[in-house]
This record gives C-alpha cells, structure tokens and sequence, in this order.
C-alpha cells in the first residue's frame, strides 16, 4: 500500500552535505585571505568581534575605547588606518556596534531614554559653533571651504560622538567605578612611560620613535609618552589623579590602589616636563584643598610619598628650569610662541577678523625654511580664530553650566560625586591654562574631559530635582 503522506524525515546526507561545502567554502576563502592579507584578515575579524560584542552590550564600548584610548591616540593620522588615527577608528566600530544593538533593543520594544539636561544646551551650541559656523561663515564672507578645514573641525565631531555614547550607555555606579579604573590605571601607565622616557630608557625611546610622533625636538627631553605630546600627557595624568583622589576620599578605591596609583601619577605630572602642565598642578590642588577641607588636614601624611614621586619625576623637571639658569625670564618655548602670534596670528584677528572668526584651520604653512608649520598655542585665540566671539561666548557658557552643574553634584558621596568633583578641577585647569596653550580638545585628555562631561550632565537634573 503507498501512502499519501509525505515523509517528513529528511534524507540523510543533504543537510550535512550543504554544511560541509559552506564549511569549506569558507575555509579555502579564509585562508585565501589570509595568505594574500596576512594580519588585514585577523583585523577583520576583530572589528567583526568588537561589533558583535558592543552590540550585544552596548556599555561594553566606553570600557574598549578608555582602555585603549592613551595608546592609540598618539599614533599618528594615516599610519595605521587610512586618513584616521586608530583610536578614531575604533571609535567608528564601537559607535556602529553600540547603535545597532540599540536599533535591535528598539524594534525589540525596549524604551530608549532620550532627556535633555541642563548642561546639553550649552555644549550643543558649542559643538555647533566650533563646526558649523566655522564652515558657513567662511563661506558667507566669500570664501571656499579647503580639505584642511573640513578636516580641522573632525576633531570636536569626533567627542561629541563619544559624548552621546558615555551619555547613553554608562548608567549605574558600578559602570561608573569600573570606567574610572579604564581610567586610572591606562593613565598610570602613561606616567610610567614618561618617567622611562625622561630617564632616557633606551628601548622605551626605541618604541615611542616607531610608533609615536613627538612635538618636541628630543625624545628624551619631555614626557610625550604614547600621547606624543607632553601637554596632552600632563592634562591626561592630571585629570587621572584628580579622579584618583576624588574616588578615594568616597571610599569606592581602596586605600593601597588609591596611594599607588597616586603615587605613579604624581611623579607623571613632573616627569611630563612642561611649565603648563605644572602650573596646571598648581591650580588643581588649590582647587582640590578649597573643596575638600578635610583633605588640608590629611595631607601632612602624604608628604613621605610626594617626596618620593617628586625625586623619580624630577630628570625632566630639572631639564627644563634650565631655561631660567640661560638668562631667559620665562622658558624659550613661551618666547617662540609670543612671536608667532604676534606676527601670524594678531594681523589677521585684526580688522574684525575676530568678531566671525578666521578659520577653522589655524595651522599655518611657515614661511621659513628651517619649519613647515606654525600653530597657534593659546586656547582663547583659537576659540576666535575659528569661530569668533559666538564660540567664545559658547565657551563661556558652557563654562557656567559645568561649574553649576558641579557645585550641586560633587558633596555626593558616590560615583557622580567623584566625577563632578574630578570634572571641576578639570574645567579650572581649562579655564586657566587656555591663556597660554589649547587643552579643550587635545587628544587624549579632550577625550577625557568630554567623558567627565557625559557622566556629570546625564546626572545633573536629579539634584534639581
């Protein structure tokens, strides 16, 4: 008798058969590609990993680029990724993955939690001028965009994007806890290096010239680090210790992980050899001792371990107070700079070129033949040199938003307490050191602010509240 039902059973080898083939198809593929690309296919798979994984956890994207951030920052556009620096590129990949997991959690019917705070305003209107207008008002007074400046305007696109991220995916204080440590030990390991670096370790400088550019003439001199700029080092080790002690005094570090790290990251800001960063120095323990009363009363005891980091830190400073003992009444680098402002930079904010802005590109091509570049060293010229009086009143704006939001969030005694306090310090260095040198969007230690940034402002509506 035949039946009529159709056996359902399916037939023994077909399956298997279509896996085997996919499976070698994609063996001979992968190892095609891996005879021809070499490590451009184990890249591949990486980025395919880190999308998968900031995909599935979106928080895991802050904890990948803080982790990895001061070493990649300082490899220079180009030499790794093409027309980007890695760090960039990461950024890019963990963006992609953070969003789509998040366009999954959407359709998915999970809420998404879109609120404007009070600080979100202001620095909205600051990203904004410092892109935007740049490029429409050079094309108002007549003139053409350029590549360069295009390019130029990259840099605060590039931390608003990290803002968004920090702001949407680090909710809860043991996130929170847990990105300081991204923080703290990367940047004591950034001092480390700048400490090898000014005792003049040879294989450290064999590294840092292989891998890192440096804005200074020698190696040896100043603590570029992995940052390739000692100014972006010193705010990057500075802005870590002020968290270091902020999280301790709250009890969330422990008592040895607060006094080793604070030790490595004190004997940093000296090793990092500039007059800015230490003036920096200077005004965060001012403001450090104004907030924290009871720290004046402890410090007493710290003396023995400052001593000691001031000793292993002290190469690089020695190295540059001799630009005193050569007659100079202030460093040679501070004379170098007075001179290209005045000749390049002055006559051309002249005429009103200050009230719209110049351009968005302030480096200049030099006119000498012992330089190619100029670049214009002063946070509050630039901010008119690129947008005019609305950036700089964006700045300011922003700047009363922070020390608000800050003033009511930093006697907290958890997380965003620390970081409202580290973010204030942070912002007065800002405010102060702009007289002399641009530090709001330095890499490394812009990306660093504008995280302090992310966690304060998502918090700060509470305590209005």
């Amino acid at each position: 008798m035949i039946s009529l039902v159709r056996d359902r059973t399916p037939r023994a080898g077909v399956g298997d058969g279509r896996l085997v083939a996919l499976a070698v198809v994609t063996a001979v593929v992968f190892g095609a590609l891996s005879i021809v690309g070499g490590l451009l296919v184990f890249a591949m798979l990486g980025i395919v990993a880190i999308f998968a994984v900031c995909a599935y956890r979106p928080v895991f994207a802050p904890y990948i680029y803080l982790a990895t951030l001061p070493f990649l920052a300082g490899i220079e556009r180009g030499a790794l990724v093409p027309m980007a620096r890695p760090n960039e590129a990461l950024l890019a990949v963990l963006l992609a993955g953070a969003c789509f997991g998040g366009l999954l959690r959407y359709l998915r019917g999970d809420a998404v939690r879109l609120r404007l705070r009070p600080m979100d305003m202001p620095l909205a209107g600051l990203v904004l001028l410092a892109t935007v207008w740049p490029i429409a008002s050079m094309m108002l007074r007549g003139q053409t965009p350029l590549g360069s400046d295009f390019s130029a305007v990259l840099p605060m696109c590039k931390l608003a994007a990290l803002f968004v991220l920090v702001r949407m995916t680090v909710r809860t204080d043991a996130q929170l806890l847990r990105c300081a440590r991204l923080i703290v030990w990367p940047g004591a390991v950034v001092a480390v290096v700048a400490i090898l670096q000014t005792l003049n370790v040879g294989p450290v400088l064999d590294l840092l010239a292989g891998w890192w550019s440096t804005d200074s003439g020698g190696l040896s001199s100043r603590g570029t680090t992995t940052l390739g700029s000692s100014i972006a080092t010193g705010d990057y080790v500075i802005m870590c210790l002020s968290l270091v002690i902020c999280c301790s005094l709250r009890g969330l570090f422990a008592r040895r992980e607060a006094l080793v790290a604070g030790f490595v990251l004190g004997a940093g800001v000296l090793a990092a050899g500039q007059f800015s960063t230490w003036i920096a120095a200077a005004v965060a323990v001012v403001v450090i001792l104004r907030r924290i009363p009871q720290l004046r009363r402890r410090a007493v005891r710290f003396l023995p371990v400052v001593g000691v980091a001031v000793l292993v830190g002290a190469p690089a400073f020695l190295g540059r107070m001799s630009d005193f003992s050569e007659g100079f009444p202030v460093p040679r680098s501070w004379l170098g700079r007075w001179d290209n402002i005045t000749h390049f930079y002055l006559p051309r904010l002249d005429d009103f070129g200050f009230v719209l802005g110049v351009s968005p590109d302030s480096v200049l091509v030099a006119p000498e033949t012992w330089r190619e570049l100029i670049y214009l060293e002063s946070g509050y010229l630039q901010l008119l040199w690129v947008g005019g009086l609305p950036l700089l009143a964006a700045f300011g704006w922003l700047s009363v938003a922070v020390l608000t939001a800050t003033s009511r969030l930093r006697a907290r005694p958890d997380a965003t307490g620390a970081y409202a306090a580290a973010l204030e310090i942070a912002w007065w260095v800002i405010i102060v050191l702009s007289i002399i040198d641009i530090h709001l969007v330095l890499r490394g230690s812009g990306d660093l602010l504008f995280v302090l940034l992310a966690v304060v402002s998502g918090r700060c509506t509470r305590e209005r509240s």
